[in-house]
């Protein structure tokens, strides 16, 4: 299948089309600002899908709306029109299709021509009136805030807010990319389009997330970066991270026993950590009333004791890193780790909560 991309150099553009010979698509027509005319027409001859993303939405005159928008969606629906084979078409449009400005007047003449195309020919057409798409590639300083808001910060440059509560409407750019590779399937129905999820939140929220991230390197507490809004926003913060960013140091503690070393601590699943100890050195000696601690033995091999704070009862379990096993530490049983082989212990840390210094639930007590 021969697929044609307009504005294939574009934020939505460049996305889409490592996404298509990801699928497999391999035989792609890019059409960007630089095309000519000649490479257009010829270009819509050949394909057998179109994905026309090309737009305006931020010209130096007004008039580049309705060239950049409505005149040539009219172009590209006219050349497709004079095919002999139905061509499918997919129309990136705004939602501000449906304002009294001159962009938005512009875009709503251009669905028409698509309209008009796909009633006339019977060919399949694809209308999307995008709300604000975020994501990485996307460029700042033109008409993503979240696109500026990332750079800005990334960059130790301030952002400006002029209103924290202003909501916004948005959607992940791999949500708009999944939803345009799924109409290569061909069972969709004709008319306009909607890409799901779509996120409302306000500007403010926004900015509030963007500062959790950049601050999550100095207090290692990381959000809910897994799913949702979060998980979108916080992968497109990262895309603006310059390669000197992509590495930061965490806090470490050396001591004669070896080194103790924080990784990442989270608000609601407890913090990672990890930490060495050298041969015939014993870490802990001490139990908790309602935390839990899991380790695993990356490298080495450790003696784990545990003795009942009441009955006096005591358990040893010798595991090493021949044999991947997790160790886990039960309230109301005191603990410790022995390095009993003859290099360096490592040992893997979780526990399901941050270290609070003020309520440790760290109560020192010397194993018999």
């Amino acid at each position: 299948m021969k697929i044609l991309i307009t504005g294939a150099r574009g934020f939505i553009g460049r996305n889409l089309c490592v996404r298509l010979e990801e699928a497999g698509f391999r035989d792609l027509i890019l059409i960007d600002k630089s095309s000519s005319n000649t490479e257009l027409e010829a270009g819509l001859y050949d394909a057998d899908f179109v994905f026309h993303l090309a737009g305006v939405n931020r010209p130096k005159n007004i008039n580049e709306y309705s060239e950049g928008n409505e005149n040539l969606t009219q172009r590209i629906t006219n050349i497709l029109s004079k095919k002999l084979k139905k061509t499918p078409i997919v129309f990136s449009s705004s939602t501000q299709a449906c304002r009294e400005n001159s962009y938005g007047i512009s875009k709503m003449l251009a669905e028409k021509h698509v309209e008009e195309y796909g009633k006339k020919t019977g060919s399949d057409y694809f209308i999307y009136r995008f709300p604000n798409v975020f994501g990485k590639w996307c460029r700042p300083n033109y008409n993503s805030f979240i696109a500026t808001f990332c750079h800005n910060i990334a960059n130790d440059i301030d952002i400006t807010v002029n209103d924290s509560s202003a909501p916004v409407n948005l959607v992940y750019i791999d949500d708009v990319c999944n939803e345009l590779l799924g109409l290569l399937s061909g069972v969709r129905t004709s008319g306009h389009q909607k890409v799901l999820p779509e996120y409302q939140i306000t500007v403010g929220e926004v900015a509030e997330l963007l500062y959790k991230f950049k601050n999550s390197r100095q207090n290692l507490i990381t959000e809910d970066v897994g799913v949702g809004f979060t998980r979108a926003l916080y992968s497109t913060w990262l895309s603006y991270l310059k390669p000197e960013q992509f590495c930061y140091p965490v806090p470490s503690y050396i001591d004669t026993r070896g080194v103790f070393c924080e990784m990442l601590k989270t608000k609601s699943a407890g913090q990672f950590s990890f930490f060495t100890a050298h041969p015939g050195i014993t870490r802990g000696g001490h139990y908790h009333h309602s935390k839990n601690e899991k380790f695993l033995v990356i490298k080495g091999c450790a003696k784990f004791k545990f003795e009942h704070i009441v009955t006096l009862e005591t358990c040893e379990i010798i595991v090493s890193s021949e044999n991947f096993q997790i160790v886990e530490t039960v309230p109301g049983w005191t603990h410790d780790v022995t390095n009993i082989g003859e290099d360096e212990l490592l040992v893997m840390l979780w526990a399901n909560e941050i270290f609070d210094r003020e309520y440790p639930d760290t109560i020192a007590r010397t194993l018999k």
